[in-house]
Order: structure tokens, then sequence, then C-alpha cells
């Protein structure tokens, strides 16, 4: 293929289209901004039908990127480093759930504040969330890791961060281009409880991805751009990160370094090399852009002589929460047995209550997208996340607050029809109003569904922002009046209830239906005290 002349955004934007993105989602921020600018004006992206969009904030454009993943499409959301603060819910929460289509975080990190309130390093939110990190020298490298990112991305099903920083970002390199591939076709993943993270299921998937560490560490230490360069001089060894290596080389005629170097550009740190540098040199220099993540952790690697105990080698459980006889097993002590809990005392799993309206909210809608299969309703959190169970399997999401929406609209933006959100009042002005916006914006084709309960049910009833001004909202985001409908979910109106969901989930744009009834628990509460109130002024 042609070499291009390109900044190290531009050569991340023309790799994501080279790869087979199907949508590019972010909000604008120095020094990311130029990636999606560039997806955005190509005329490649255009005739690809690739999404390219800029979202309300970097949290509602990850949303959208991880729904268009979970429906089997390749999905890049960008952002600089303090958006990833704004982002971290679901990035966080991305790497429990994993992905179905290749999904990237790209997040450009700006050391010296040159447009930044801070120089946040963002290695250590990819550590935090456990994540396979690359870190580009080059123009080149950024190029082809938004490929490897991919390709990585869909072997181990799980987000893949590509961190940037200012000069990277910045400046401009050839860059010699790979064979364009196609865009996947719409797939659903084969799991479709995957990314509900209910508890249950969370846990499980929280010990895949530690069950995925293994395979992490062995493609960082198989990996090209982590490298182990000989030097003749071994009173010192190097370990140089990503565009650091630059720096390293620039101070060397003919750019050879006469000390060993490790050239680190591929997370975690590949424990092969790291070993035979302390082995062979008599210190080390680690050089990083950003936090001294990479030198905290080589602090475990050179501390050789002594055995370390702790949760990585088992000695304190991995996961769970700790306590006293964690401890004090941990320490030698002889501990007593735990009783095993007894067959009789059954196991009770929450469940919606008895008259809730969330219950023929949800069988109205399941009548009416039975038509179309499985797989289609993103959820959010509140009770009727209790939806995910039996009997009614409503749901397919639930991934962290607003997520319903931006999520719905990703899998829509990939093609996926009907493609239906449910949210719960207070969520919706919590963080779902920002993504309605986004899909107004867009005009994607979606099917809000907000349950108006009237409160805060699942943290005790407090009072709900959205009281009595639902269809205002929705109408000044630019909802068509005619498709914001109002319906009471009780069991004698289920046919006309359900008569509204097909005619909304067969309409080409977004849609809100406003099921409204009070929550039973607050209902109930509210006319004790009524009553408690009739009581005492008749006394």
């Amino acid at each position: 293929m042609h070499k291009l002349l390109l900044l190290g955004d531009e050569a991340i934007a023309q790799a994501a289209i080279d790869a087979g993105v199907s949508g590019v989602f972010s909000y604008p921020g120095t020094p990311s901004t130029e990636i999606t600018q560039y997806v955005r004006s190509a005329k490649e992206a255009r005739e690809k039908g690739i999404v390219a969009t800029w979202a309300a904030n970097e949290k509602t454009a990850a949303e959208q990127a991880l729904g268009m993943s979970y429906a089997g499409k390749r999905a890049m959301t960008c952002m600089k480093h303090v958006g990833l603060n704004v982002a971290a819910d679901v990035f966080i929460n991305s790497s429990i759930t994993g992905a179905n289509g290749g999904l990237i975080y790209v997040v450009a990190d700006d050391p010296s504040m040159h447009s930044s309130q801070n120089e946040q390093d963002s290695r250590v939110y990819g550590n935090f969330a456990m994540i396979p990190i690359l870190e580009p020298t080059n123009q080149q490298e950024a190029y082809e890791m938004v490929h490897l990112g991919f390709d990585i991305s869909e072997k181990l099903q799980v987000p893949v961060m590509l961190r940037i920083t200012t000069r990277l970002a910045h400046s401009r390199a050839g860059v010699v281009r790979k064979e364009a591939r196609q865009q996947n076709q719409f797939k659903l993943p084969e799991d479709l409880k995957q990314f509900i993270l209910l508890p249950a299921i969370a846990r499980k998937r929280y010990q895949m991805l530690l069950d995925n560490q293994e395979a992490f560490r062995r493609l960082a230490e198989e990996s090209p751009y982590n490298q182990y360069i000989p030097g003749e001089d071994t009173s010192l060894g190097i370990i140089a990160c990503g565009l650091a290596y630059n720096y390293l080389v620039e101070n060397y005629p003919g750019r050879k370094v006469p000390h060993p170097v490790v050239k680190v550009s591929h997370y975690p740190l590949p424990a092969n090399h790291i070993h035979q540098l302390y082995d062979e040199c008599d210190k080390i220099l680690v050089i990083e852009e950003g936090y001294p993540v990479a030198e905290e952790m080589m602090r475990g690697f050179m501390n050789r002589g002594k055995e370390i105990k702790g949760r990585l080698d088992g000695t304190l459980p991995r996961t769970g929460e700790l306590n006293p006889r964690h401890v004090a097993i941990a320490l030698g002590f002889e501990v007593a047995e735990i009783m095993e809990v007894p067959e009789l005392v059954a196991k009770r799993p929450p469940s919606l209550c008895k008259g809730c309206p969330h219950i023929d909210s949800f069988l109205g809608l399941n009548e009416a997208i039975a038509e179309y299969g499985k797989g289609r309703v993103f959820s959010d959190i509140g009770c009727y996340t209790l939806s995910a169970l039996p009997p009614y399997h409503s749901i397919n999401t639930c991934v962290d607050m607003g997520a319903s929406i931006t999520m719905a609209k990703g899998a829509a933006d990939a093609g996926m029809r009907p493609a239906v959100a449910v949210i719960g009042d207070s969520t919706f002005t919590h963080s779902g109003i920002t993504g309605l916006l986004d899909a107004v914006n867009d005009q994607s084709n979606i099917t809000v569904v907000i349950l108006d309960n009237a409160t805060t049910a699942m943290t005790g009833g407090q009072p709900s922002s959205a009281f009595e001004r639902i269809e205002d909202i929705c109408r000044g985001l630019g909802v068509d009046e005619e498709h914001i409908r109002i319906i009471k979910p009780l069991k004698k109106r289920h046919e006309e209830n359900t008569q509204v969901f097909r005619e909304e989930l067969a309409y080409d744009g977004v849609s809100v239906i406003i099921p409204r009834r009070e929550c039973i628990v607050t209902l109930n509460k509210r006319m004790r005290e009524k009553f408690k109130e009739k009581a005492r002024a008749e006394k």
C-alpha cells in the first residue's frame, strides 16, 4: 500500500478505516480531536458508511462504542486523558462485560499540560481495569497498533487501550498502509447475559478477566513491539516506554545505544525481557512519559531476593471482600472451618415487587418485540434490571448509569432494528438525557422506554428529578411529539399498551414510550401516612 504523511492522530484514524471500524464515537479534546475529525472528513469513511459522531460527553461516546461492539462490529472511542475520568464508569465496567466486536479506547495524554488541567497518565486506568495497553513509539506503530488492538480485542473479547501523548499525536511521519479489511457483519454476543452486570454475572465475568491475565502477559512477551536490544556496556540497563524510546536514541550517534535496552510498547510489562535486563545489568534506568508507572512495576520485578506474598500469589484471595479470617490464614494461624449453610436455608433471589408497574411494562414489551428476536433490549441500573431474571428475561445489558440509551444508539448505528433502551425516570435525568440528545442529533433509529414510577425506587424512594417533566424534557431535546407516548402499565390495558410498543418499534426514528404508574412501595407508604394523618385528625 502507498505511504501517507500523517499526524499521529491521523494515522490512528486512517488505521481505523483500514481495519474495518464501523463507528468512531468521541468528545473533542486536545490532543485527541483530530482522530475523529479525520474520519468525519474522509471520503473513504463516508463511502464505507462509517459512523463518526461527536457525543455529548466522553461517557456517552464510550457507551455508544460499547453498544456497537455488542452488535458485533468494530468500534473506537477517542478522548483526552481527563475525558477518561468522565468515561471511567463504562471504561472500568466494560473490562468486565468484555467485547463482542473489537473495541478500542484511544486516550491521548498531555504531559506538561499544554492544553490540560493535569498530567494524568492513562496507563494507571488501564492497569486498574486490567486490560491490554498499547503505547506506540511512532506514527507507523500507532497505525499498526490499531489493527493489533482490534485483533486482540476480538480474540480475547476484551477492550484495549491505545495510549498516545501530545508529541506523537501532533507530529507527522510517513505511514505505510495495510490492505483494508471489510467491516464485521452484525452479530449478537454468544452469551446474551454477558453484558448484564448483575452481581452473580459480574462475579463470573470478573473471574474471566482475571483468568485472562496470563494470556495478556503472554501476548506482551511475544509482541514484536516489545524488544530486548543488546548492548555491550552492562553497567546500565534501560527501559524505554513508547515515545520515550525516541528521546533515548536521539542522544546517541546513529541511534545506537551502547547499553542493553528494553523497548516497551505493549503492556503488561514483558517479564521475560525485564528479567534478562535485570540479570545482565548493574543498575536500571526507566524512561517513560507521564507517571512512574513502569518504574513502580519494575520495583516488583527487582524485588527477587525475598519472597513476596499477598493477593497476587494466592496467599490472600484475589476476589471478594477481605475479612479477619482471610488475614488469620495468611498469618499462619489455625482457624476453625466455616460451617456450610444448611440446605434447608433456601436461596431467595431478588425479584420485582408484587404490583410493581414495571411488570406490566415488560410484559407488553416482551410480547411486542418477540417477532424481532432476542438480544435487542438495552437496560439501565434500577429495579427494572431485575427483569433480566425469570420469568421475564426482558433485557440484555446493564453496564452503568445512562448506558441503555447510548448503547442502543450504538447498536442501531451498527444496523440493529429495532434497538430498545429501557431506563428509569431518575436514571434518565442522572445520565440518560445526554444520550437521548445524541440520538436526536444523529436521527438514530431507537425506541426509548422511560419507566416513570415517580421516584428513585431502588435506593429507597427518594424524589425523582424527572417528576412530572419527562415529556417536556423529551420535547425540548427534539423528540417528535407524535412519538412521545404515555401509557399506564396495568394488566387491564395490556393489549392497548402492547400495540403502542408495536407501533413505536416499527417507527424509523427516535421514539419515547413513558409507562407511568407510581411505585407500589412508595404508594403503599404514602397511603399509610395518609391513613395515619386522618386517624390523628379524627382524634
